[in-house]
């Protein structure tokens, strides 16, 4: 493989198996958050905290960090530079050489709701479609087997290669990575910039009820007009939480002012209509 690869592994389930396979492979390994001690998981590291495999990659001048999560069905990286890559990315440039190599079934990938703009829009420039899904790796798994597709995930970094493995799997997803830069000769930067990342504001408000959204007439107005300024150069996501009292509002855009004020404009509407948790 010829590559130095920094791999965090979060203290968990693949504190052994990800540096040996990536070792079996050719890599120079560093490994980091390899050591659990029962209490350790996650704890600082992992795919929750990619700023680790970033310093790491700066600092031995590895070619690309992997993060994994404390039980390896996630994976988040980053490249040469230490910038971060991606769920959404990494989607992304496996779809799109999958689909040079006519193995990618059903035309799409299936991502949710958070996936950013920026990865549609780099996947219809190539002709694969994408079918959103709610939160959740499990409705995405539903999706790609009701319509037969073979690639899904979400943006934070659990994917899903159904051709290998029937749940995420951050080494799975890792190795296809590794593959398409061997295949291709490219550093990862430049295979994650096939994708150009919208900015997204995301903003959790506490409200003191959890009406119906198309029962909310001063809301919904709000959000049809911003979906009207923004038109196809943008998306709005408003949703309840499921577990808290909490509206969160997402929007994204070309232009990172614009979302935060048409954030602002939404929540405002809402904090009228729901009133505001203490």
């Amino acid at each position: 493989m010829g590559l130095r690869i920094v791999v965090d592994c979060a203290h968990g389930a693949a504190y052994r198996v990800a540096p040996t396979v990536l070792r079996e492979l050719g890599a120079e390994v560093i490994a980091i958050g390899c050591e659990p001690n029962g209490t350790n998981i996650n704890a600082g590291c992992g795919a929750m905290h990619p700023e680790q495999i970033q310093a790491a990659v700066r600092e031995h001048g590895a070619h690309l960090g992997l993060a994994l999560d404390g039980d390896a069905d996630r994976a988040v990286m980053c490249d040469e530079r230490g910038e971060v890559v991606d769920g959404d990315q990494i989607m992304c440039m496996c779809a799109r050489d999958m689909a040079l190599r006519g193995q990618l079934r059903g035309g799409a990938v299936v991502a949710t709701v958070m996936s950013n703009l920026g990865l549609e829009r780099a996947l219809e420039e190539v002709g694969i479609g994408i079918v959103r899904t709610p939160v959740g790796d499990r409705y995405v798994v539903e999706a790609m087997r009701a319509g037969g597709y073979n690639l899904g995930g979400e943006q934070s970094g659990h994917l899903v290669f159904l051709d290998h493995a029937t749940t995420g799997d951050g080494l799975v997803a890792a190795l296809q990575v590794l593959g398409i830069m061997r295949s291709t000769g490219s550093p990862l930067s430049r295979l994650a910039a096939a994708m150009v990342r919208y900015p997204q504001v995301t903003t959790n408000l506490k409200v003191a009820r959890k009406t119906p959204i198309d029962k909310l007439p001063r809301t919904s107005r709000t959000i049809r007009e911003v979906e009207t300024e923004l038109g196809e150069d943008g998306r709005v996501l408003v949703r309840y939480s499921g577990t808290e009292a909490k509206l969160r509002v997402m929007v994204e855009c070309e232009d990172a002012a614009q979302a935060d004020e048409v954030v602002g404009r939404i929540c405002d509407a809402a904090v009228r209509e729901l009133g505001a948790a203490g």
